[in-house]
């Protein structure tokens, strides 16, 4: 019998919104798997969060209490220096040993990306990839030949259906359709609050109420919108 695959969900959650949820709960049902939710302590590619790590773990938690096959994982909080996802992942198939499966989930606006993350490709050494692409953010090889050849180069022979990642520990790839948009960023939700737009709807409530108790983000700096921006996850 497979071991059961082990889906990990890394991002600045800063804040936590209700489309980082769609994406974990996706990734829960279509996998058959438990979604370990990571904050970033120093997100490389998100420099100087408006909230603390503390705070936006602390957010995590309260997004998903009482959510079955969801938990948060602390595990960069209590690590010095940029929270690369290749230590974390070498960090898991240490703790985890050598025939676990282990996915790393990420959005398709991170995939185009993946190329400019530290250490990229050793990534796939250690453990599975799986992007969810959400509608009007689809990924295919002809749009990725255009935003990011070096990215397709390495996934082009490691395609899997995303039922057949348990079957191997490491180095496959697989996307993840969400069947419904998700409009929020934590970009454009910050901007929100900063600027008294509706925005708790955006949220769980534990989590509007714990913003709305510590008055977070209503001093952040305002950063300019696009209609296409996404920050999920």
């Amino acid at each position: 019998m497979n071991p059961r695959l082990r889906v990990f969900y890394g991002g600045s959650f800063d804040p936590v919104h209700n489309g980082h949820l769609a994406i974990a709960r996706a990734a829960r049902d279509a996998l058959a798997a438990d979604v370990a939710l990571l904050p970033a302590r120093d997100p490389p590619h998100k420099p100087g969060t408006a909230a603390s790590a503390e705070q936006r773990a602390q957010m995590l938690a309260l997004a998903i209490d009482g959510e079955t096959g969801l938990r948060v994982d602390r595990r960069e909080l209590g690590r010095s220096g940029p929270s690369y996802t290749v230590d974390t992942l070498a960090e898991l198939r240490a703790e985890l040993g050598a025939d676990a499966p282990i996915a790393w989930l990420i959005g398709s606006d991170s995939l185009r990306q993946l190329a400019t993350w530290h250490r990229w490709r050793e990534l796939f050494e250690l453990g599975h990839l799986v992007a969810v692409q959400r509608p009007g953010a689809e990924v295919d090889v002809v749009r990725l030949r255009e935003a990011a050849p070096a990215v397709l180069a390495e996934i082009n022979d490691r395609w899997l259906p995303p039922g057949a990642l348990v079957e191997s520990p490491l180095g496959g790839f697989a996307l993840l359709p969400l069947a419904h948009l998700q409009p929020e960023s934590s970009t454009e939700l910050r901007w929100r609050i900063q600027n008294k737009e509706p925005w708790q709807e955006w949220v769980p409530p534990k989590v509007a109420a714990y913003i709305g108790r510590l008055n977070l983000y209503a001093g952040a700096a305002v950063i300019l919108r696009t209609s296409h921006q996404s920050d999920c996850p």
